[in-house]
């Protein structure tokens, strides 16, 4: 069963999948958004060509665990993909990802041109590979 993970930002949305076992996590790719329409029609052809029947959404807590106005934003988003893919979507604390991926690319002295281009897609991956841990 493979498992399809997202970090929805308002310019992007990071992609990852897991193994068909759900051990571990690969980021795909980063979609630039375009308008609902496009960006589900491009989640739809990835959860096609993977065979994803579960969604993982990374949710932008504030750092004190309330819910902001970019987490109403996922929420929102999440509810849209849960409706038009009939699959289950979770929820993931995403709190200090980015941050992590962020220091990981740093770490990996990787520029800030590139670091631009994979954070979120790194961000989905490191957002799914939590959950399948916890899953675990």
């Amino acid at each position: 069963m493979r498992i399809l993970g997202l970090d929805v930002g308002e310019k992007t949305i990071g992609v990852a999948v897991s193994d068909e076992l759900g051990f571990t996590a690969q980021g795909i790719e980063v979609i630039q958004r375009k308008g609902r329409k496009v960006d589900l029609k491009r989640l739809e052809e990835i959860i096609q060509a993977y065979t994803i029947e579960e969604i993982v959404v990374g949710l932008p807590k504030n750092m004190d665990g309330t819910i902001g106005p970019r987490a109403e934003m996922t929420q929102d988003f999440a509810e849209v993909l849960e409706k038009r893919f009939t699959l289950p979507v979770q929820f993931w604390d995403e709190r200090l990802t980015t941050v992590s991926a962020e220091k990981t690319l740093l770490e990996a002295d990787v520029s800030r041109k590139k670091r631009k281009k994979v954070i979120d897609k790194m961000a989905a991956m490191l957002i799914l590979q939590g959950y399948l841990d916890r899953k675990r």
